[in-house]
């Protein structure tokens, strides 16, 4: 299988600052459905990852699809609103959200730019959250999102592959 044809799908966060886990969840709902009816096709990844640059470098390193779901801080905020951004490698732009990590996904996303080590296409789905504070689970805001998140990023691939199969146009 050519790289282009593997598909990364990297849960950031930290489960342990209540909403920053959102992509933790997001990741272990999507493997979770997967299990249940074989959801994910052949060359699909997913990983967690604390939003470390490399760390999310190295995981969509090569990939035709990457797609991060992370937690985002914005003010004011809107607990559990869903931002979809979509970056190719031709044309990058640092995503207008802010992580709720200290060196966050528009870093990576630079450095990887910088370093030619983008994905074919970058989706990340940025979820503002209500707190971040220290202490396991999220709210209940951010919670309700992470079914209907996880059938997207579904959705996500399934337009991916349906592209992929078509060839370039």
């Amino acid at each position: 299988m050519g790289t282009h044809a593997r598909i990364a799908v990297i849960g950031v966060g930290n489960e342990f600052r209540r909403d920053d886990g959102v992509g933790l969840a997001v990741a272990a709902r999507l493997l979770e459905r997967a299990e249940c009816r074989d959801a994910l096709p052949a060359g699909t990844v997913v990983a967690t990852c604390d939003g470390d640059p490399a760390r999310l470098i190295g995981l969509w390193e090569g990939a035709g699809l990457a797609v991060v779901v992370d937690a985002a801080h914005a003010e004011p905020g809107h607990p559990g609103l869903v931002h979809r951004i979509e970056l190719d490698a031709e044309r990058p732009a640092q995503p207008p959200t802010t992580s709720s990590h200290g060196l966050g996904l528009g870093e990576a996303v630079e450095l990887a730019r910088v370093l030619g080590r983008l994905p074919g296409h970058l989706v990340v789905y940025a979820v503002e959250g209500a707190d971040t504070s220290v202490g396991a689970g999220l709210t209940a805001a951010v919670e309700c999102v992470v079914e209907p998140l996880a059938a997207s990023v579904e959705d996500e691939i399934i337009r991916h592959r349906a592209a992929t199969a078509m060839g370039p146009s």
